[in-house]
């Protein structure tokens, strides 16, 4: 999600193509506490070096709203999910390039992996930057601290059965360009890839939130990295790829026009039949996730239908892999009654993810870190509603 003001500056598509966005690049928005490294893991984590790696819509049936509280109603739910968890963001934090942990960014407390998957949760998607794991360029060696504590955190999440989405977060940039060489990207996978092959509980997210780019460049860039991830012999596990326009579920078939995600997307291919398309989705009136106020009661379900009809007709699947909305009645039913409706849609859609939790969030309005995160009494009874247990 969303334009940070300490993310890595983004530049302006030459020739970006003409389909709806999702945010305005004058959003941003900014960690509680980004300053503190107190409450963020031990900076000895550093010492782990990288290659200690693991070997047609239907109606929407009405469900029990949560209480305005911040809780979810004690209804039962299909258990139709195969994943449910949260976004750790906090690695991808900071303009400084690389930048000091836990200066300019910070890690994950492996110890709120273990309240999360005692709670239902089975998927994190752990965030981080590509300058800072290959500083030198997409080509580059991977750095022996950043990419160990990357490590470090897929190792405890995949130790407890659990599933670690491992995502850069980057729009589609490096270094605050556009990437364009597709031959990089796919060899910067292709690296990347080859330390997590033997790792079953791995997923690989292709780049969050393409923005602004020729829509036929974002497709080749996802291919570039199925067709890396696959090469580096990890051929067992998912590859989530993301659309342009910040890979929004409202917007993926707006227009109907050829240069939509909805229109370009379905051409991806693996070799490995292993693709879940990775939207994104927020209830505030411009889908943005700058706001706790959300458009009505049944905005996510709503703006789902197009996509989730598109998935079927496609014959793919698909995951939320950004939601979050504000702590208030409207948009906790909204969420409960989106939930729902995903789960009656269950050959289609695989789960969702919560934005987001992690060490520096302070008093954002989707902070889901426990114990004390906004969001997260909330986030806690959706895990333990659509939570799947590890196995």
């Amino acid at each position: 999600m969303r334009f940070f003001t300490f993310a890595v500056a983004v530049a302006t598509a030459a020739s970006a193509a003409s389909i709806p966005q999702k945010r305005s690049s004058s959003c941003s928005k900014k960690p509680g506490n980004s300053s503190s490294a107190a409450s963020a893991p031990s900076a000895t984590a550093s010492s782990v070096a990288a290659s200690s790696v693991a070997a047609s819509s239907a109606t929407v049936a009405s469900a029990t709203a949560p209480s305005a509280t911040g809780q979810t109603s004690n209804a039962s739910s299909s258990g139709a999910f195969e994943f449910f968890g949260v976004n750790e963001s906090g690695a991808e934090f900071g303009t400084a390039i690389p930048g000091v942990y836990g200066t300019d960014y910070t890690w994950y407390n492996t110890s709120t992996y273990d309240t999360w998957i005692s709670n239902g949760a089975n998927i994190f998607r752990v965030n981080f930057l590509m300058e800072r794991l290959t500083p030198s360029g997409l080509t580059g060696t991977i750095d022996a601290a950043y990419g160990g504590n990357l490590t470090q955190q897929v190792n405890y999440i995949t130790s407890k059965g659990a599933y670690a989405m491992i995502t850069p977060h980057n729009y589609g940039r490096f270094n605050g360009a556009i990437i364009t060489d597709t031959a990089g990207f796919q060899s910067w996978w292709q690296q990347l890839a080859k330390e997590y092959a033997t790792n079953s509980k791995v997923i690989f997210d292709t780049n969050n939130e393409y923005h602004d780019m020729d829509q036929s460049l974002v497709v080749s860039l996802n291919q570039a990295a199925i067709n890396g991830i696959r090469a580096a012999g990890a051929t067992t596990q998912y590859i989530t790829p993301e659309g342009n326009a910040y890979t929004g579920a409202w917007s993926w078939t707006a227009d109907n026009s050829a240069s939509n995600n909805g229109a370009t997307m379905g051409s991806l291919t693996d070799s490995a039949d292993k693709l879940i398309y990775q939207m994104h989705q927020y209830l505030d009136s411009d889908f943005s996730g700058t706001s706790a106020t959300c458009n009505n009661a049944t905005t996510l379900a709503d703006t789902l239908e197009a996509a989730t009809g598109w998935l079927r007709a496609n014959k793919k699947v698909g995951l939320i892999g950004e939601f979050g909305a504000g702590i208030n009645s409207v948009c906790e039913q909204a969420v409960d009654g989106g939930l729902a409706y995903m789960q009656q849609n269950s050959d289609v859609w695989k789960g969702a993810l919560w934005w987001a939790a992690g060490p520096w969030w302070g008093t954002y309005i989707y902070n889901a870190e426990p114990p004390t995160g906004t969001a997260y009494s909330f986030v806690q009874g959706l895990a333990q509603k659509y939570g799947v247990k590890s196995s």
